[in-house]
């Protein structure tokens, strides 16, 4: 059973996979992949004059169809022509979390927290939410913070940086050098607040190379995962932001450390000659819980 840490979920997200609500050939697909996570998109990927019928599709297939993966709906903004009929669609399809795109503000957050909770939505129906705009990016420690209380249901940013580029005009150049700034100020925002992170998609699926470089990158800054637009990303963002087993090993021996009846109540420990927090020991019980599930998922295979 995953076990929550500080009220969130604890779940894999190495690979978060985007599909298009209303391509029938790619969600029939879907429950085969080793995808972690898999976002079906009502929002950028349907044209306009197809979110209705996608919206009905998509309900349709979860119904008969439910992935392994965790499963998640991006919707279009609430204040948008589809945004309320895409939470009404949502709720009908029961997945395990709801994208809100271009989120800008706590407000953002709270509007669909009352629209939830007015239609008595299940407590463990989560949030999260795109960081794709100027505005998002400064506010993001405030967006994180309605993820603190309980109730909260925000438990992940995903950084969209197409658009971020577009609204800021910084250019699409290899390494991201001149949006780095802003990635760790995301990064940092989350991780305050105790929210995953989840990296920006790469857009040229046929530039192996290039997604490694950039899964490399945002593995060292600390992101969680990496949004994915094609399946043949999706091995190497497993192991690009996959657990190693030294550190698997260490979260375990912090665990059993801590549990030992004279380390009741201790802020600090010493551990093999080296000074080890009750702080590690939180980063422990995720780091042991991820190997849990990916544990069961080889078990499964």
């Amino acid at each position: 059973m995953t076990r929550a840490i500080d009220h969130h979920p604890v779940r894999l997200r190495r690979s978060v996979l985007s599909v298009p609500a209303d391509n029938q050939r790619a969600l029939a697909k879907v429950r085969d992949l080793a995808a972690d996570a898999v976002i079906f998109d009502l929002e950028d990927a349907v044209s306009p004059d197809r979110k209705g019928e996608a919206r009905d599709a998509l309900v349709r297939h979860l119904a008969g169809n439910r992935p392994q993966a965790e499963t998640i709906i991006r919707v279009n903004a609430a204040g948008s022509d589809f945004g309320e009929a895409d939470l009404a669609a949502a709720l009908a399809a029961r997945p395990d979390a709801i994208l809100l795109p271009k989120v800008e503000s706590p407000a953002d957050i709270q509007r669909v927290l009352d629209w939830l909770s007015e239609r008595d939505a299940p407590e463990e129906l989560r949030l999260w939410a795109m960081i794709e705009t100027p505005r998002g990016v400064v506010n993001g420690p405030a967006i994180a913070e309605t993820g603190r209380t309980f109730g909260g249901r925000l438990d992940c940013f995903v950084v969209g940086l197409n658009d971020l580029r577009k609204e800021t005009g910084v250019p699409a150049l290899p390494g991201r050098n001149y949006l780095v700034p802003w990635l760790m100020q995301i990064l940092l925002a989350a991780r305050g607040s105790g929210l995953d992170v989840i990296d920006a998609v790469f857009n040229d699926f046929r530039d192996p190379e290039g997604f490694d470089t950039e899964c490399r990158q945002g593995r060292d800054m600390g992101y969680d995962g990496k949004m994915l637009i094609h399946p043949a990303q999706i091995d190497a963002a497993n192991r690009y932001f996959g657990l190693e087993e030294a550190a698997i090993e260490e979260a375990l021996s912090i665990i059993e450390a801590f549990s030992l009846p004279e380390n009741a109540g201790k802020g600090v420990i010493n551990l093999h000659g080296r000074m080890v927090e009750r702080l590690h020991l939180e980063q422990a019980m995720k780091i042991a819980a991820k190997a849990e599930i990916i544990e069961k998922r080889k078990a499964r295979s």
